[in-house]
């Protein structure tokens, strides 16, 4: 489970102190779908990068799965995250240099995964992300759906509790959006905890629950049934 208490984010630059987040209080259950909505400067992103392990809030307590992790030093929290959280973003944040193949595969990498399961984890995403045939094509040769279904099988390959997506269609067409909605969709059926930021409702309507950020406080809360 994911639980945030009092959550305090604050930024600041030249003197001047910014509130990001200010007193979140939010628990997310193994094997939710969580989109979290709200106007542009509202806390979302910050949040999702504390919850991704990516920075530690000013002021309140972040427990990860029963790890208290608001202190953690930036190393340690690198730790944390390899293996346990994949990032999808709206940019794609694919390697140009790389192969479709050898970006899926850098998480294992990073893991010190053996070969020859590092080929057989791979291999799979790529199946199931229908890109096989692009294995040894670069990201600059693929559309922007199949480029985000290469970061969503490098996000999974390493079998994360949770996959964080930040404006996951935000660059996409509708039906390419819609494909990949579907694909987190599946991935949460088989158990992943999704955390999706977006402006979208109709996105937000795959969610399970939608959590509604306003000058970095939760506002409202809905479920789906």
């Amino acid at each position: 489970m994911i639980k945030t208490t009092n959550l305090h984010k604050l930024f600041t630059t030249d003197e001047v102190e910014t509130t990001a987040l200010n007193g979140i209080n939010l628990e997310i259950q193994a094997g939710e779908f969580v989109a979290i909505m709200g106007p542009s400067g509202c806390g979302k992103s910050t949040l999702l990068n504390i919850i991704g392990l990516l920075d530690n809030p000013s002021e309140g307590e972040y427990h990860f799965f029963g790890t208290e992790v608001a202190k953690m030093t930036e190393r340690n929290r690198a730790n944390l995250r390899k293996g346990n959280i994949g990032f999808v973003f709206q940019s794609f944040n694919l390697i140009d240099e790389l192969t479709v193949y050898e970006n899926v595969e850098l998480p294992l990498l990073y893991l010190k995964t053996p070969a020859s399961e590092r080929k057989k984890k791979v291999e799979e995403q790529l199946e199931r992300m229908n890109i096989m045939h692009r294995r040894n094509h670069f990201p600059q040769q693929l559309s922007g759906g199949q480029q985000q279904r290469v970061a969503i099988a490098r996000a999974v390959v390493a079998n994360p509790k949770v996959i964080l997506a930040d404006e996951p269609t935000g660059n996409l067409d509708s039906t390419n959006g819609l494909e990949v909605m579907n694909l987190l969709t599946q991935l949460n059926q088989g158990g992943t905890t999704i955390i999706m930021v977006t402006h979208s409702p109709h996105d937000a309507g795959f969610a399970h629950r939608i959590v509604n950020l306003f000058d970095g406080k939760v506002v409202t809360e809905n479920f789906h049934v």
